[in-house]
């Protein structure tokens, strides 16, 4: 602490704050000003403030600047962390918010060890990422897409006769649907083009990520957690791109309270109320899980799907998911039968099924650590 200097950064698309906290308890804060938000400029900063000597630790809110910036400090040999924002310490009565009084809060609280960093991924798991949030995207395209469509033939009166939309039967008769103003044939067409594109970009950028699969370093336990049932491979990735490193959490817990799937609480006293699940974390990866726990509303069995995803994963991944498919399927039907909501039990199966994907994560982990100490 004597030998170090605490740097607050409040970074914006085009300016740096900064503020500089001095290590010893009580020692001087000031702010030193702005600086451009490029490259150059903060590396002349950082020669400025190292010139003087003593450990520089940075510190900066996560945001939608990403994390080109902690990458930077880091490779200059200085320590950053990446704070999480709804984790910062606030005065209730502090009504006043700028970029300086940010950057040096920041500064002192870096000092006083008060603030909560996020997991900083690698640039090749951010890109892996990035393109599994992408297909994300284009899924809700391809929903809302299919929406406009269907709310334009149900405000004209053209009523399916079948009983499930999108599928060979519904397109074949999509294409006898005629309207008697060119104008409204122009936009049927139109809102038809739209899903087929719509549709077409999910196909491609799923192909893309089966492809890069197998150069991203986490594909084993994207194969494992497949074992789970419920949880195939676009649920498998999708939660693996969004929890990053296993190893960080010490137990399953940790891992459903980071998702968002722990119930909320506010109890004082002799007084207990418990809410909602927090929803914190990734949303993306929670409705993904979720999705895929209604499949434990059937009784517990192998599929032929499932089946040919356990092909050639070790036994203890295998045995580990076969546990997990027998205690939830249970547990639905218990939870049914005391009169719970389908919602709430099926929210209440996916913060299970965290449990079981992190004993196989760390499974496939210690292999494949114990795989590379023997080789060596």
């Amino acid at each position: 602490m004597q030998g170090s200097t605490f740097i607050g950064l409040d970074v914006h698309k085009a300016t740096i704050s900064v503020a500089v906290a001095m290590g010893q308890r009580g020692g001087e804060v000031r702010h030193l000003g702005t600086v451009p938000h490029r490259p150059d400029h903060v590396r002349k900063l950082v020669e400025k403030l190292a010139a003087s000597g003593g450990r520089l630790c940075f510190c900066y809110e996560a945001g939608p600047c990403g994390y080109g910036l902690h990458r930077q400090l880091v490779e200059m040999g200085h320590d950053c962390i990446v704070v999480a924002p709804s984790l910062i310490p606030v005065k209730t009565g502090d009504r006043v918010k700028t970029d300086r009084r940010d950057a040096v809060m920041l500064a002192k609280l870096h000092r006083a060890g008060e603030l909560t960093p996020v997991w900083v991924p690698d640039a090749a798991h951010e890109a892996m990422r990035d393109l599994v949030r992408a297909r994300a995207t284009a899924m809700r395209v391809l929903g809302k897409a299919r929406q406009h469509l269907q709310g334009f033939l149900l405000r004209h009166g053209r009523i399916y006769p079948g009983k499930k939309g999108w599928t060979v039967a519904y397109r074949r008769w999509l294409t006898t649907v005629r309207f008697h103003h060119p104008a409204q044939q122009i936009v049927f067409q139109d809102y038809v083009d739209a899903v087929s594109d719509a549709e077409a970009r999910v196909e491609r950028l799923t192909t893309q990520v089966a492809d890069l699969l197998p150069t991203w370093s986490l594909a084993p336990i994207v194969e494992a957690v497949q074992a789970m049932r419920g949880v195939a491979f676009i649920v498998a990735v999708t939660v693996v791109a969004e929890v990053g490193d296993f190893q960080r959490f010490h137990n399953p817990r940790q891992l459903m309270a980071y998702l968002g799937l722990t119930p909320s609480e506010y109890s004082s006293g002799a007084t207990v109320r418990r809410g909602g699940i927090t929803k914190a974390g990734s949303g993306l990866a929670r409705r993904a899980l979720i999705e895929g726990a209604w499949s434990y509303r059937m009784q517990a069995r192998v599929s032929r799907k499932l089946h040919d995803r356990l092909e050639g994963l070790p036994k203890a991944v295998r045995d580990i998911a076969w546990k997990g498919q027998l205690r939830m399927c249970q547990r639905y039907r218990h939870l049914v039968a005391a009169g719970k909501a389908k919602v709430i039990v099926t929210t209440a199966i996916a913060r299970e099924m965290v449990g079981f994907i992190w004993a196989i994560a760390r499974a496939v982990t210690s292999q494949h650590e114990v795989g590379v100490v023997t080789q060596s």
